[in-house]
């Protein structure tokens, strides 16, 4: 297909491509968490285990969908109604700091795998999983809600993310899902598939991490929800979670922006860090859930004070974008090259 003057325009102004931010692996006070680009001059400490070859491992290549700059994208046409039905007066939530949010776990070099049990097991990878035995869960040992098991293998290169997650006594785990994501490739899931978030996508690679906001450079999209979603995915999703065939609710996928306009730059370091990357990124619809809540990680070295100030956006400080025209492949996170 042909593509019009105004559209090739628009491709040229947005995209991926262009060098990734350096950024700074955490200290030893918190858990080690990868750099997101393949330019960051150091990789995860020591306790996260050797880097696999080729050079540090990174949250997916610098072409992937979650690094592409969205500044420049055209406005998306159900915009407005989308952003309405999140709600356009709803607060942002920062759902990170030092005491809540996803924690990382790193996998230490030659860290056994275990079995796990899936209730979703035709859409779940079926492992076995690197899980040490001091692996963190989201809100805790004996925490309810989604119960994320987050493990980075610098070793291995790999994410390995489970949902409703709960060790058994004899050391094997049982979840509600499961899915391991090569973090040097652009491989979606398969069509149609969960992971531990709703949309099929990888939790790792959406979380705000202090280490980038303490760099002054969050280069990738982030993770947020709504309350009600559509029966529908669109890319680079792979899932849906709604039974709802309502138009005007958002799909899981669906790529928003802080609007250019909105002025932030009296936000504190930490807040204005991950106010920008929502700028230049965006933020993409991966699960049901509070709206316009942000996903990160639990980290010591977060400021809770300092991201207060992300709770004074509004959802009519954001607009969809067409992430479409980012597209190489149906089944690729690559996008455009430019």
């Amino acid at each position: 297909m042909r593509l019009s003057v105004a559209l090739v325009a628009v491709i040229v102004l947005a995209g991926c491509g262009s060098p990734p931010a350096k950024s700074q692996a955490l200290g030893a006070s918190s858990p080690s968490v990868p750099a997101s680009s393949p330019q960051s001059p150091a990789g995860p400490s020591s306790s996260s285990g050797a880097p696999a070859s080729g050079g540090p491992c990174t949250i997916f290549p610098a072409d992937n969908v979650w690094h592409a700059d969205v500044s420049k994208l055209p406005v998306h046409r159900d915009s407005a109604t989308w952003v309405s039905s999140i709600g356009a007066t709803a607060k942002g939530h920062p759902d990170f700091g030092t005491a809540y949010g996803i924690p990382v776990t790193p996998v230490p070099a030659g860290q056994a795998k275990v079995k796990v049990s899936f209730e979703y097991a035709a859409e779940s990878d079926p492992g076995p999983y690197p899980i040490p035995r001091d692996a963190r869960v989201e809100g805790g040992a004996s925490a309810d809600g989604d119960r994320h098991v987050i493990l980075y293998d610098a070793a291995a290169c790999k994410a390995y993310e489970l949902y409703a997650a709960h060790p058994n006594g004899d050391g094997s785990w049982k979840a509600g899902s499961g899915a391991v994501f090569d973090l040097r490739g652009n491989k979606l899931r398969k069509a149609g598939w969960t992971s531990a978030d709703a949309a099929g996508l990888s939790v790792l690679a959406g979380l705000a991490r202090a280490d980038e906001a303490a760099a002054g450079k969050v280069d990738h999209a982030i993770r947020f929800t709504a309350p009600k979603t559509r029966k529908q995915y669109i890319w680079p999703a792979r899932h849906a979670a709604s039974t709802s065939t309502d138009a005007a609710l958002p799909p899981m996928g669906a790529r928003f922006r802080l609007k250019a306009s909105v002025d932030i730059s009296r936000f504190p370091p930490q807040a204005r860090a991950v106010a920008q990357a929502l700028k230049t990124y965006g933020a993409i619809l991966a699960d049901n859930g509070s709206p316009w809540y942000f996903t990160g990680t639990q980290d010591p070295k977060w400021n809770n004070s300092q991201l207060d100030a992300l709770k004074t956006l509004k959802g009519s400080d954001f607009e969809a974008v067409d992430a479409s025209l980012l597209m190489v492949e149906a089944d690729s996170g690559r996008c455009r090259r430019l």
